[in-house]
């Protein structure tokens, strides 16, 4: 799904650089890729790192695997083929958000790691950062919470293809960051965060 089947196009190049737009909004760009499991906290921690660099006056969006599928991604279903496609764009979206000075913060399953390495790729090639957040839950405690009921329902044959049940999740070995949010409070998982955007030297903890 990923070859360019238009003809007679050409990119076009803006008046102004990346490095001009960011120092005029004052902002810098990066995406922050939060990977796990279903009900690992990945969109909890998302959520709660979106507010707290807000009332940093630090520019960010958040982008949601389920969201995302009400809209941009609604022609998608689960599929491994489909499953690549939904990463594909998100990461072209996220490249782009970050490439406008947006703190951007990605959370998808993105359970193949071949679709997370092309979403890397894509940024590294565009000279935008990438952040690889591995929210390390284990599948009970996930399961514990399964606050949509879906490992009930995949235990119970209701769901076909579902993560870490009956198709694999194949977690990251070289990730910028790993939280375990079994082990730590939200406040806790948070604060790794913020740690590690001000690492990359996209925020100050001053």
């Amino acid at each position: 799904m990923s070859e360019v089947k238009s003809t007679n196009i050409h990119f076009h190049e803006g008046n102004i650089s990346r490095e001009e737009r960011w120092k005029a909004l004052g902002t810098t760009g990066v995406t922050m890729w939060f990977t796990g499991l279903s009900a690992c906290g990945k969109s909890t921690i998302a959520c709660a790192l979106e507010q707290a660099l807000c009332n940093q006056g630090v520019a960010c969006y958040r982008l949601d695997g389920d969201n995302i599928r009400f809209g941009l991604n609604k022609n998608l279903g689960f599929s491994a083929e489909d499953r690549e496609e939904n990463i594909r764009r998100i990461g072209e979206v996220s490249k782009l958000f970050a490439d406008a000075g947006i703190v951007t913060l990605s959370s998808f399953i993105s359970p193949y790691t071949k679709d997370r390495d092309a979403a890397r790729a894509l940024h590294k090639e565009a000279g935008v950062k990438f952040i690889e957040v591995f929210v390390d839950t284990p599948i009970e405690i996930c399961e514990e919470r399964d606050p949509k009921g879906l490992y009930k329902k995949a235990r119970a044959g209701e769901i076909k293809g579902f993560t870490g049940i009956d198709d694999p999740y194949e977690a990251p070995e070289n990730a910028e960051l790993v939280i375990k949010a079994g082990e730590h409070d939200l406040e806790a998982c948070v604060q790794q965060c913020l740690e590690s955007l001000a690492k990359h030297g996209i925020i100050s903890m001053d």
